[in-house]
This record gives C-alpha cells, sequence and structure tokens, in this order.
C-alpha cells in the first residue's frame, strides 16, 4: 500500500534570493531522511514561493518493510554453566533480544556453536515516523540567521503560519515548528487571499493554481516569467536579456507572474549602459532590452505579482520609480567626466589597501613598475602599460562607482575615453579585472592583459609576503581565483613570461613583508598548483603533470606547452616501455656517487646493443635540438619514440654495470645521454605505473 505525502510550511515573505536553495536543501534532507527511515517512494517533487515551501512525495509506502534478523551471541561454552544453567552472558543475551531465557538456544555459525536470537521486526507504520522526517529536515535547512517570532521559541528563516501535512486524504498527526498539521493552505495575498481546504496530497499544485492563483512550482514560473519577458521584448522589436540569477530572483519574488513592459526617456541612453542596467537590474529587478545589434532599448520589462484589470497603472507606477534612479546615473556619469582619472589619483592615498601593505595610491605604483617591466618584457608599449596602471583605480573614487560598485573598471573606461586617454590606456581600465570569473574573456588588449596581470601578482605577493595566504577554508582576498586568472591569461594569450622573475620583482617593491627569502617559491608553487585542475578539467593524467613539475620550471606558457606533448606522448605504443626504462636509468644514475660525464667514448663501445644505442641517440640529438630550440615539445618526443627499440636490446644484452670501471663509466655516460634527451622536456618516468 502507497499514498502521496505532502508537507507544506506557510510563511511571510522568504529571502528570494535563498529561496531555491532553501527548497533543494528542504526536499534532500526529506529524501535522506525517508531513505534512512526505509522508506520506498515513486517520485519527489519540490515546490517553492515567496510564502511556502513544499514537497510532495509520489506513491510513499504506508509502513516499513518487516524483518527477519539473526542475532549471534555468545559462544555456547561461556553461555551454559556446567549444570546446563544460562550464564550471566547468556542472560544479558536474552534480555537484549526479548527472549525468554528458557528458550535460549545454540547454533553453529559455522566456525562454532553459539546463541543466537531470530527476530522478527514488524515495519513501522510511515504516519508515526513523517513528523520526525520534516522535523529534521526544517533543521537541517542551512540558514544564516534564524529568527523568532512573536513569544515563541521556535526559530525559522521567517515565521512559519501554517502546516499542512497530507498523507493521501489524511492529515498527519504533527506538529512542526509549534504548528499543528492540517489540511488547510492559503491562496494569493491578493487574488485568493482564503483559505484552501487540500482534498488530497496530490490535489497540491492544481489546486493552489486553479483556485489560488499561485504557481507552486518554482521551475514551471520560472519558465513562464521567461516566456512572458521575451515575448514582451519581441513586441517592441527587441531582445530580452535574461540574466539566470536574476530570473531565479524574481521567480522567488512572485507566486502569479505577470510580465509587462514599461520606457524610460531616450535621453537616458547618452548614459553608459551598464550603469542603466545595473540600475534597472540591482535596484528594480527589471529586465533590460537590447535591438538587434545588441545596443541597449529604452524599454525594460518587469514581472507584477498580480493580473491586473488595469496593468497601465503598474507600468505607469513603475516608470515613475525607475526615472529618479536613471537620473541619478545620469548626474552622477556628467558630474564625474568635470574631472579626469588623474586629477582622482591624489585621493587614492586616503584609502588604504591592507594595513601592512599600504594605500591604495601605493598600489597602483607598484602595479605601474611591475607593468612597466612585463611591457619590457613583451616589447609593448612601456609608457602606455605605466600610464594605465597609474590610472586603473581612480574610478573607485567616482560618484558612479560609488553608486554601482558592478562599474568598477567599465566606468573607468568610459571617463578615461572622455579624458582623450589613448585607446589601450581606456581599455586597460576595464581589462584589469577580467577574467572576473571561471570561463570569463580574457583581456583583448595587450596594455589590459599587462595590468591584469601586474595587479594580480602585487597582490598575491603581497598578501602571501604578510602571512596570510589561502588556507583550505578562506580566502579572503580571492588569490586562487586571481591565480588562475594570472595563468589564464599567460597561457591563452600566449605570453613567454617567467613567474619566478615576475614574483621577485613584486616582492621587491613592498616595503613591509614579514616573509622572508622564502616568499617568492612559497607564491610559485601556490599558483602553479592551480594548473592542476585546468589538466584535471582537460581529462589529463595526473602523472603527465607531474612529469613536467618534476623539473621546477616556472613558466607557465611553457609548462602548459610541455604538459600538452608529454600527454600526446603518452599516448604512443613506444610511451610506456622508454618511460619504465627512463625509470630503470633514473635509479642506475641515482646510485652513483661522483659526478657523470656525458662525453661517449666511441673506442669503447664494445657490444653491437651499446653501439646501436649510441648511435641512435647521437642521431635523435642531432634531429631534436632544433624542435627544443623551438619549443616544438609534442614533435620532439615523437621522434625520441623511435627509441624504444636500441633502448629495449640495451638492457636485455649489455650488463651497465660492468667489471671493467672505463667501460661501466662509458656505459653511465650513454645512459646520461639517452635520459637528457627526454629530460629536456619532461621527466617522463613519472608516467610509470605505481604498484599499489
Amino acid at each position: 500500500m502507497s499514498a502521496d505525502f505532502l508537507v507544506e510550511l506557510g510563511t511571510e515573505e522568504l529571502p528570494p534570493k535563498n529561496l531555491k536553495f532553501f527548497a533543494s536543501e528542504f526536499t534532500r534532507v526529506i529524501e535522506a531522511e525517508l531513505a534512512a527511515a526505509n522508506l520506498e517512494y515513486k517520485a519527489v517533487k519540490s515546490f517553492a514561493t515567496p510564502r511556502r515551501l513544499a514537497v510532495l512525495v509520489e506513491g510513499l509506502t504506508s509502513e516499513t518493510p518487516s524483518q527477519s534478523l539473526t542475532v549471534w551471541g555468545p559462544p555456547a561454552a561461556i553461555a551454559f554453566d556446567k549444570d546446563g544453567q544460562p550464564t550471566k552472558a547468556a542472560l544479558a543475551f536474552a534480555e537484549k533480544n526479548g527472549i525468554a531465557p528458557s528458550e535460549l538456544k545454540a547454533e553453529s555459525d559455522g566456525k562454532a556453536e553459539k546463541l543466537v536470537a531470530r527476530i522478527n521486526i514488524q515495519g513501522k507504520k510511515t504516519v508515526d515516523l513523517l513528523e520526525n522526517v520534516v522535523n529534521e529536515a526544517v533543521a537541517g535547512i542551512p540558514i544564516p540567521k534564524r529568527m523568532r517570532w512573536g513569544s515563541k521559541r521556535t526559530e525559522f528563516v521567517r515565521p512559519v503560519h501554517w502546516l499542512v501535512m497530507l498523507f493521501g486524504s489524511d492529515v498527519i498527526n504533527a506538529s512542526v515548528l509549534g504548528l499543528t498539521a492540517g489540511r488547510t493552505t492559503r491562496g494569493h495575498r491578493f487574488h485568493y487571499n482564503n483559505n484552501i481546504d487540500l482534498a488530497k496530497a496530490s490535489d497540491y499544485a492544481s489546486v493552489l493554481k486553479n483556485t489560488g492563483f499561485v504557481v507552486a512550482d518554482f521551475a514551471e514560473r520560472s519558465a513562464t516569467i521567461k516566456q512572458q519577458v521575451e515575448a514582451e521584448a519581441k513586441k517592441v522589436g527587441g531582445v530580452a536579456v535574461i540574466d539566470p540569477a536574476l530570473l531565479d530572483e524574481v521567480t522567488a519574488l512572485v507566486e502569479w507572474p505577470v510580465a509587462l513592459t514599461g520606457k524610460f526617456e531616450e535621453r537616458f541612453l547618452a548614459v553608459p549602459a551598464e550603469a542603466l542596467i545595473a540600475s534597472m537590474k540591482e535596484h528594480q529587478k527589471y529586465f533590460h532590452v537590447v535591438d538587434a545589434n545588441g545596443k541597449l532599448k529604452n524599454n525594460f520589462i518587469t514581472v507584477a505579482n498580480i493580473q491586473s484589470k488595469d496593468p497601465s497603472q503598474i507600468i505607469d507606477g513603475n516608470e515613475r520609480v525607475i526615472r529618479p534612479r536613471l537620473s541619478d546615473a545620469a548626474f552622477f556619469f556628467e558630474t564625474d567626466k568635470k574631472t579626469t582619472l588623474a586629477s582622482l589619483r591624489d585621493r587614492l592615498k586616503t584609502i588604504v589597501f591592507q594595513a601592512q601593505l599600504g594605500t591604495i595610491y601605493d598600489k597602483t605604483e607598484r602595479v605601474a613598475g611591475l607593468a612597466k617591466l612585463i611591457a619590457g618584457k613583451l616589447n609593448a608599449d612601456a609608457a602606455s602599460a605605466e600610464r594605465a596602471a597609474q590610472l586603473c583605480k581612480s574610478d573607485l573614487v567616482t560618484n558612479m562607482v560609488g553608486e554601482f560598485d558592478d562599474m568598477q573598471g567599465i566606468a573607468g573606461y568610459y571617463y578615461a575615453v572622455n579624458d582623450g586617454e589613448n585607446a589601450e590606456v581606456a581599455a586597460a581600465m576595464n581589462e584589469q579585472y577580467m577574467p572576473r570569473f571561471a570561463g570569463d574573456q580574457l583581456p583583448a588588449t595587450t596594455t589590459g592583459a599587462i595590468i591584469a596581470l601586474a595587479d594580480r601578482l602585487d597582490t598575491i605577493t603581497g598578501i602571501f609576503g604578510i602571512g596570510q595566504q589561502p588556507t583550505g577554508s578562506k580566502d579572503p582576498f580571492a588569490l586562487r581565483r586571481a591565480s588562475i586568472a594570472v595563468l589564464r591569461i599567460l597561457v591563452e594569450k600566449n605570453l613567454a613570461l617567467d613567474l619566478r622573475e615576475l614574483l621577485t620583482f613584486a616582492k621587491n617593491q613592498h616595503k613591509n613583508l614579514t616573509v622572508g627569502d622564502e616568499l617568492v617559491e612559497q607564491v610559485l608553487a601556490y599558483m602553479l598548483e592551480r594548473f592542476r585542475a585546468f589538466f584535471e578539467d582537460a581529462n589529463i593524467p595526473a602523472e603527465v603533470f607531474q612529469s613536467v613539475t618534476a623539473k621546477q620550471l616556472s613558466q607557465p606558457l611553457d609548462i602548459n606547452q610541455r604538459v600538452l606533448a608529454v600527454n600526446e606522448f603518452s599516448k604512443l605504443p613506444q610511451a610506456q616501455a622508454l618511460a619504465a626504462a627512463n625509470k630503470r636509468v633514473s635509479n642506475i644514475l641515482a646510485k652513483q656517487n661522483a659526478a657523470l660525464s656525458t662525453e661517449v667514448n666511441a673506442a669503447l663501445l664494445q657490444e653491437d646493443a651499446e653501439k646501436t644505442l649510441a648511435q641512435a641517440v647521437s642521431a635523435k640529438a642531432a634531429v631534436v635540438a632544433p624542435l627544443f630550440a623551438a619549443r616544438e615539445y609534442t614533435q620532439a618526443l615523437a621522434a625520441l619514440a623511435d627509441l624504444q627499440q636500441p633502448v629495449d636490446a640495451f638492457f636485455d644484452s649489455v650488463m651497465v654495470m660492468s667489471d671493467d670501471p672505463a667501460l661501466q663509466q662509458n656505459r653511465l655516460a650513454l645512459l646520461q645521454q639517452l635520459r637528457g634527451l627526454f629530460l629536456e622536456v619532461a621527466d617522463i618516468s613519472y608516467l610509470v605505473p605505481n604498484k599499489s
């Protein structure tokens, strides 16, 4: 026997940015608790609106399954005394398992005679378990800050006013958060502000929608909003830009969504589009509209929580609300343009970047120095790089960024253009923050890439330098993200820069660091370790990455090229044999106390196999030398793969550790040459699988 189980918590308006998460956690814990109780079901549906969290479990069994258990006790030898009477151990076993002492019996468990109890556990009724299931689920929602209401001692994210718990058509006798379960839910606050009695659990979604004007299913409501918003944008000849996070937030604000299109004056389009969008999105939760070319239109789409008889009233109200917001943005923009970024820079002297690392002005000075160095390494425009670094934080003190913090960098770009700065300097104002998140675009200009690198390297070095490096759970300065950004820029923009050199320069620019000489290597190791996730995402085995990091390199572009080459090499049929040979050679050479020569005396080559290998190594050295110089590592390793047969033949027929010291040293030199060829790229001995 089975039935549908419904639980609904009716609340005051829940936090919109957390609603989806709270609903998923509520559902997850209910599923976990049902599984722990050994209760089976067909499906689970989650519901969430601003005023309710609900879960519908379809086809939930009416009781847990009965069980037959065999419990083994102490050995018979200690369970009964010499007179055959049960000992204390036997009596304790009997009491624990609900058996009369006279019914104790022993059987063989395959090893010895032991007391045994066969217990039949009757299944429990589901309705008796559901109160605990729901209470555990409520307690299991990770709510950052719980609240109390009235004189009650119960706590939840918002006051809870009603509780529905139905199993089929029956109300469950349960109490949650101080409320007694019933079958009464409530409709829309405006369209149907009445109680609704649910006949059975499965009626929940349809009754709320058809009677109560509530679309309880979050996903259904979200899809409806998306469809409506897209249709509204089409009416005005545009395309709605639907940010997933904003869509989730708007979905969490309404129970009966109705999309409406409003308009604002065209004069506001003179303001940077990003500022207008930020104002509409952050303050009003509006979706913005663009034309076919992606240019912002003077329309917005709002989602009301009511089906109005006169939608124009709602539209007019929203237009009146957005007008002063956009007027503020326009005022800030026009006011800021009257002052240049260069003249604002002195105000950065009063803003602390970090107590031990000085002001933001100090930071721009360090970034400028590092940017000039990087520009020189790349044969780029050092003057533009230095200028961009000096101005890169000036927009922090503008009115626009003060009001819309998301405009940081973007505002700087517009003001730099207004000031007449050159195109690369202006672009760098915004590009310094790229990539802002995983998968985001990289700086398009060389100057922008230089500032993005210099800014992050200064921060990473400084924070590590005062001993505040990230821990497993804390990274307040987002150094992991900064490190990954640096690696992406260097690799994807093909910039052959040495991190060790840049970090050393960055360290020397700081004045009050507490970490000593080990700082550079510490930061370098941390940053290069971020590479590991790159290669894991590309399904490159860890041992391939390890084979390259064994060389202690510090140029990310070069490291990436080597890893890709070794990964391709590892797929060749000769790879494992050559990796094993390299490991064998490494072990042999490691046992030598004295420094070994790499000069091979051809006159001392006796065996055919060693002569063949010597010739092959010499020939390959000539072939791969220009490939190494050009960093054509994949081609070089492919060429070296031909050495498998002469290497195998050498180890099959030549005794390396000959009794003749001259022969021994000559053969070791040959192996040194062989290993040296592969070490030009990586230590491929790491490709040998570890024996478990």
